[in-house]
């Protein structure tokens, strides 16, 4: 545990093996909590949710959503548990941290699964579980209410993502029903502990880069810190209470044949506060076929890849240090 950022982050300076290159640093420079990010009301007419949702899904890549239906008590007793969780004490999360390959099992690292590898470490502690029932017999045990308020959110998380992808398919012309099953059969949690930083201009939370699932659905706090490029510049997604922030992930962009846009984005740091995010991946099974639907493959608009399993893809992904089209690169036509 006397690697992880948590248990050492106020007792010196920035360590050298956290500092980017310069052209990948955050910087001085002050990005603006920027109202251009939409924010979307679920509580809309159908016939608009579906419109906006497209626009932003093509614009952008990433929105907020707001009057989803999920009980405000179900997210903040989730934020206030993954609070609790990173506060027990090393001896209680020690376990956690013993490498393992079994899929099924809980792994909480600091930076990377890679950080004895990595050439720069990422300023964050990060807890990694699947959220498939026949999984909570691995989660933590403390604090007290772990699993039964985890399991709720993540019920709530896949429900949302599933209705987005309904109105996203509706937009786009893909078949009702297309992402029911095997292509979101694995839910992923990844709570991302940011301590605070003694200088959040030279290092990161985490990089810039693309999600590489069908659809992410994150939960912030109050507190700043995810950014989404746009144009070539960095916005800062400003946190809006009882929101989740909604990412469209890079398989998703290949199966609507690039008619709707991953969201390149990062995690900056900060100097004052500790900032904890999660975060629900939807996965395909890691046999599932990727391809682009058949419905959004015209003669004028041809399948920008081949079809390929879910897990070629992730394998790429990670060797290539999460470059989402380098990864798809041995795909394409």
């Amino acid at each position: 545990m006397d690697k992880f950022v948590s248990s050492w982050y106020n007792d010196q300076s920035l360590p050298e093996s956290y500092i980017f290159p310069p052209h990948e640093r955050p910087g001085k420079l002050l990005v603006p909590r920027c109202n251009t990010v939409p924010v979307i009301d679920l509580s809309d007419t159908r016939t608009n949710l579906v419109h906006q949702i497209l626009k932003a899904s093509q614009e952008f890549g990433l929105f907020q959503v707001v009057n989803h239906g999920v009980p405000a008590n179900i997210m903040s007793e989730t934020m206030s548990v993954f609070h609790k969780f990173f506060e027990l004490p090393a001896e209680d999360k020690a376990s956690l941290t013993v490498y393992t390959n079994d899929p099924k099992r809980c792994k909480l690292v600091t930076s990377t699964l890679d950080y004895d590898r990595e050439k720069i470490h990422l300023w964050r502690d990060v807890l990694r579980h699947p959220c498939h029932p026949d999984c909570i017999e691995f989660w933590p045990r403390k604090p007290l209410r772990y699993r039964e308020v985890v399991a709720a959110c993540s019920i709530e998380a896949k429900k949302l993502g599933l209705q987005i992808l309904e109105l996203l398919c509706e937009g786009i012309g893909i078949e009702h029903g297309y992402f029911e099953h095997e292509l979101t059969e694995d839910l992923l949690l990844g709570a991302n502990h940011y301590p605070p930083c003694p200088d959040p201009s030279l290092t990161l939370g985490i990089p810039k880069h693309f999600d590489p699932d069908i659809l992410t659905i994150l939960l912030q706090e109050h507190i700043s810190g995810l950014q989404v490029l746009k144009d070539g510049e960095w916005i800062g997604v400003r946190p809006i209470p009882n929101a989740f922030v909604v990412n469209i992930g890079y398989i998703l962009q290949v199966i609507s044949n690039n008619k709707l846009k991953g969201a390149e984005h990062r995690v900056v740091t900060n100097s004052s506060d500790h900032r904890i995010s999660v975060v629900f991946c939807m996965n395909p099974a890691g046999n599932s076929n990727i391809e682009p639907a058949k419905s959004v493959v015209t003669a004028t608009n041809p399948p920008l890849c081949r079809g390929f399993q879910f897990k070629e893809f992730v394998d790429n992904f990670y060797s290539m240090e999460g470059d989402a089209d380098l990864a798809l690169q041995p795909f394409k036509l």
